[in-house]
């Protein structure tokens, strides 16, 4: 094979490992599910020179999901998919359907759905207005359409509410530190 070919198949291969664009990989929304998140509110945004780090996908509160996306420099945007109440903090307005807000040097805009809420926070000035609303209210389900899926019976009524994941490792007294016997050492 001419080295050409082979250096821009191998650039092509080592770029595909490096971010994941708007996509969720089958491990992360498995790994989201573990932690409890609810299946509809897995969500994903196309925000314009970011990528989404799938280290960073994970449960917020009981069954909420969140994740980060990342640009060059360090940069950071906050993806938060909840369900309602939605607090606003700090200035807040009203922006279309949902709410645009400016607190201790952050911004934010909160897409409100039926159901529940996509909010894209980021430090004040790093993402124009616009686009952090653009994104927000073009957030789409990484699974399925967003819709919950029908209960086991297959009747295609919707299943009940979860109740939360038991993580199994907390314990039921005290705060879990380790007991440090006292003595020699110790």
């Amino acid at each position: 094979m001419p080295r050409r070919p082979l250096l821009a198949l191998l650039a092509l291969i080592t770029l595909s490992g490096c971010g994941s664009g708007s996509a969720l990989s089958q491990a992360a929304i498995d790994q989201a599910a573990r932690q409890g998140v609810a299946p509809d509110l897995m969500y994903v945004v196309d925000l314009p020179g970011y990528e989404l780090a799938e280290q960073s996908v994970g449960a917020v509160n009981e069954e909420g999901f969140g994740a980060v996306y990342t640009a060059a420099g360090g940069k950071q945007v906050e993806l938060r998919v909840d369900r309602p109440p939605y607090k606003c903090v700090g200035t807040c307005e009203r922006d279309g359907d949902g709410w645009y807000t400016e607190h201790e040097d952050r911004q934010e805009y909160v897409a409100v759905r039926t159901d529940h809420y996509v909010r894209l926070v980021a430090p004040a000035g790093q993402v124009d207005r616009a686009v952090l609303k653009e994104a927000a209210e073009g957030a789409r389900p990484a699974v399925g359409d967003g819709t919950p899926a029908p209960d086991e019976r297959g009747d295609g009524t919707p299943a009940p509410p979860r109740s939360p994941v038991e993580r199994g490792d907390l314990p039921e007294n005290g705060d879990g530190a380790p007991i440090q016997p006292t003595g020699a050492g110790g």
